[in-house]
């Protein structure tokens, strides 16, 4: 299928090496990555090759959350959406757009941020790496928290959608994965982290509060297509103070306030459960470039046994939608 649209593509500036350290993966493979990280020529080639009419672009993880000082996430927020602006989207203005990155240690700045780069660059939304390390590296902000209110109505004014990218846990809760280093990041601890991350969100009313807000979350919903009906079934049995402040049922915020995407998942069984969950409506395909392969991804989906209109739906007709493109 030509046309694409994706959008869970990662970059990284020589300024700011924001991806951290990869210590548990292979040296040739993140040697690649880096490479694509920075050159955006070769993720055009990527994209050509694979039918990709746009990337949608944002600063790779743990990025702008993991800075300890507000006032230097303030300012490194800034200089990577104008980098990305002037220096990615203005080379190819015709294939790529962008997500914000914005900086949560402060609220009120990544409300202010958010905006700026909407209406002064044209981003599409922002792309949020899990919690917000807050003084230390062993504080987490985490996005349901009342103080991050004054971003989530500055979103819903702007009707703009946010992806919540996941990150590695925080050093404290990483006990179960001590002598399986591997299984922190993509691999399994991203999911498990984010797809909690969602949960709260959830329980914390913040979906009844602002009705308009969309939530993006990759790798076909983090499981939570197949996890939350159970934890609905489940809380019917739990004591009211217990559940959150949530007023629907769990499972109709999946229907109502995220999209899913495809990135970085290539399961056909796993992407026909979730378009019976959610719906072919509510489902964006993505890559996640350049830590995985578009010639991997795009050939599976072009050929998963969809329905024509299904796969034009979700290959770019429901983002060109969400996205106003």
């Amino acid at each position: 299928m030509k046309g694409k649209i994706a959008l869970e593509e990662h970059y990284q500036s020589p300024d700011f090496n924001a991806a951290g350290s990869h210590d548990f993966t292979k040296g040739d493979y993140f040697e690649n990555v880096k490479e694509r990280l920075l050159n955006i020529d070769l993720r055009i080639q990527d994209m050509d090759k694979n039918g990709i009419e746009t990337y949608i672009l944002s600063l790779t993880q743990p990025g702008i959350e993991g800075l300890t000082d507000a006032v230097a996430a303030q300012k490194m927020a800034v200089k990577m959406n104008d980098y990305c602006a002037a220096q990615l989207v203005a080379k190819h203005p015709d294939r790529l757009r962008a997500f914000a990155c914005v900086p949560l240690q402060n609220p009120e700045a990544a409300a202010k941020e958010l905006e700026r780069a909407v209406k002064q660059h044209g981003f599409v939304g922002a792309l949020i790496n899990g919690f917000s390390n807050i003084g230390n590296e062993e504080t987490a902000q985490y996005l349901d928290e009342p103080q991050v209110e004054p971003f989530w109505a500055k979103v819903e004014e702007l009707g703009v959608p946010v992806y919540l990218h996941p990150r590695i846990p925080l050093v404290t809760q990483r006990r179960i994965y001590q002598g399986y280093d591997g299984l922190l990041g993509s691999a399994w601890g991203f999911g498990v982290e984010t797809s909690t991350h969602a949960v709260r969100m959830i329980l914390s009313g913040l979906f009844d509060r602002h009705p308009g807000l969309q939530i993006i979350l990759g790798h076909l919903g983090e499981a939570l297509p197949f996890t939350l009906p159970r934890l609905e079934h489940r809380l019917r049995h739990q004591r009211a103070e217990t559940q959150g402040s949530h007023k629907l049922p769990v499972t109709e915020y999946l229907r109502k306030n995220f999209y899913l995407t495809t990135s970085g998942t290539f399961r056909t069984q796993a992407l026909l459960d979730t378009m019976l969950e959610v719906g072919s409506d509510r489902i964006l395909f993505s890559v996640d470039s350049p830590y995985e392969d578009a010639s991997e991804l795009s050939p599976w989906f072009d050929a998963a046994p969809i329905s024509d209109n299904d796969r034009v739906k979700i290959g770019r007709e429901n983002s060109r939608q969400l996205f106003k493109l």
